[in-house]
């Protein structure tokens, strides 16, 4: 096969270090985004955080033009910008007023400097001396489990140290429910391994009846109906209708599962009105009595847009604290020397150039997620005065046709990405739903629908609750063309129970 050179001419799309830095910042949510940052100025030199105007004053630094870079070749980014929907100027950022004329030149002459430092532990760091400043991941460790808060009850128990052993297997086999799942036979074993003598399935009974007059009420239950019975039985002797709850949960569970209030009115021999005061009751009780140990940590939203109306204008703002003004430190910039080829000067220049890059990527971020979220808002202006039921359709395609972006990149922007609106905290992907027709022609979207249905719900009537059918049916009427199966899905995603678990007592 013979060898020959040949010339060919196309274009095709590079993704240069400076793209994907970009691209990586702009699917960062706010907290990453915040860790990010900080690992960047702990590595990157030439990287600070800009103090004010005063600061860049007395480093010689220029002014810094609307996109960020200085007139004389630094940079400095600022975050903090705004629109108006509709027109408008951007919101002027005013500087928090400086508390340098609060301090007094000279202390006061009968005063001891002791006196003076002891006053200012007390007043402005009072809270860590009593240990209200405590860190907050400690208060998280300190979190009691299911498990510490019994045996921290079982060691306060007299009991022999076999029963100890014994309840610490039982406590150990308790699911995250509080429940028992083991039985009598698979507990004796285990105890009986541990302890290398014979335990009888007797003794493991009697240790667990002694954990089931622990706290939390109901604990080492094997099924729901005995934790209720726990329950109830731990209350007061003179709670009203404690008797008759104990006596439908014990022999009539199934009806009670099931809502068959008819049956449970025949076999009580009780009034409507009665049988409610017993099953508001039984309602009151906690079906999970372990849950409550283990929840899990809230996670904390850090909004990365702020919506709010002025003057009858709705604004869309970015969130400064989630990114400080950076700068290029200036006296670290004017070490370079243009002709100095030595390894010191090569790494400032890198610093310097992966510094500026950092810094555009962040400005490139600031501004596609503030029109992002502008375009959203000029959409879902509606939503934001009416409610969820005036919530329109909206897809990716339409943001990115009107942005001339890429859907791939808008989708990078709603993701993780959260709005701070006057009716709450959503992610941006929250205004993006589909569409169901209208007999009119027109769209309705799936979350106006939603919000429709869970308003029906509540408005319907305790003893005939509406079936999807029913509300399909009261859908069509309204114009909008949904299916049954559709609704289902809809009242799935609502956490709304079916019809049948829907009923209750007038």
């Amino acid at each position: 096969m013979k060898q020959s050179l040949q010339l060919k001419l196309g274009q095709h799309l590079t993704m240069t270090p400076q793209l994907q830095q970009a691209i990586r910042l702009l699917q960062l949510s706010a907290m990453e985004l915040t860790v990010e940052i900080q690992e960047v100025l702990e590595s990157n030199m030439m990287l600070e955080v800009a103090d004010g105007a005063d600061d860049a004053d007395d480093f010689g630094i220029a002014p810094s033009t609307a996109d960020g870079s200085s007139t004389d070749g630094d940079y400095e980014g600022d975050f903090s910008q705004s629109f108006e929907v509709g027109g408008g100027d951007p919101v002027d950022t005013e500087d928090a007023p400086s508390t340098a004329a609060d301090i007094p030149d000279e202390l006061p002459v009968d005063s001891e400097w002791d006196e003076v430092y002891d006053s200012l532990l007390t007043n402005t760091s009072g809270a860590a001396r009593d240990g209200a400043g405590d860190d907050f991941d400690r208060s998280v460790a300190s979190a009691q489990s299911l498990r510490d808060h019994l045996d921290w009850q079982i060691n306060l128990t007299p009991q022999s140290d076999r029963d100890r052993v014994i309840a610490a297997i039982i406590v150990d086999a308790l699911n995250t429910d509080g429940y028992l799942e083991a039985t009598d036979a698979d507990l004796a074993e285990t105890a009986s391994a541990t302890l290398e003598d014979t335990v009888e399935e007797d003794e493991i009974a009697a240790v667990v009846k002694l954990i089931q007059r622990l706290e939390p009420a109901g604990v080492a239950a094997r099924d729901l109906r005995e934790c209720l019975l726990l329950q109830l039985g731990a209350l007061d002797a003179g709670t009203p209708w404690r008797a008759e709850a104990m006596r439908c949960v014990g022999d009539h569970m199934d009806a009670l599962a099931a809502r068959d209030y008819n049956q449970l009115l025949r076999r009580l021999r009780l009034d409507r009105e009665q049988l409610a005061q017993v099953v508001a009751l039984v309602q009151s009780l906690n079906p999970r009595p372990g849950a409550p140990y283990n929840a899990e940590q809230p996670e904390y939203i850090v909004p990365d847009v702020f919506v709010y109306k002025h003057k009858e204008r709705w604004r869309v703002e970015l969130n400064a604290e989630t990114m400080p003004p950076l700068r290029v430190n200036p006296y670290y910039a004017a070490m370079i020397k243009r002709a100095d080829s030595s390894q010191d000067n090569a790494a400032l220049r890198t610093h310097l150039q992966e510094a500026r890059w950092f810094i555009k990527s962040l400005q490139s971020r600031s501004e596609t997620l503030l029109r992002v979220a502008t375009a959203i808002v000029e959409r879902q202006r509606a939503f934001l005065e009416h409610g969820e039921e005036a919530m329109k359709p909206l897809v990716l395609h339409d943001i990115a046709e009107v942005l001339e972006m890429h859907e791939s990149t808008i989708s990078r922007v709603t993701t993780r990405k959260y709005m701070h609106t006057p009716r709450g905290i959503f992610e941006l992907k929250y205004f993006f739903s589909s569409h169901v027709s209208t007999t009119l022609g027109g769209e309705a979207s799936s979350t106006a629908i939603r919000a429709v249905i869970k308003k029906m719900i509540a408005a319907e009537n305790a003893d005939k609750p509406l079936s999807d059918s029913k509300i399909a049916a009261l859908l069509w009427q309204q114009g909008v063309q949904v299916a049954r199966r559709t609704v289902a899905k809809y009242r799935e995603t609502l956490a709304i129970p079916p019809s049948n678990e829907r009923k209750r007592i007038a």
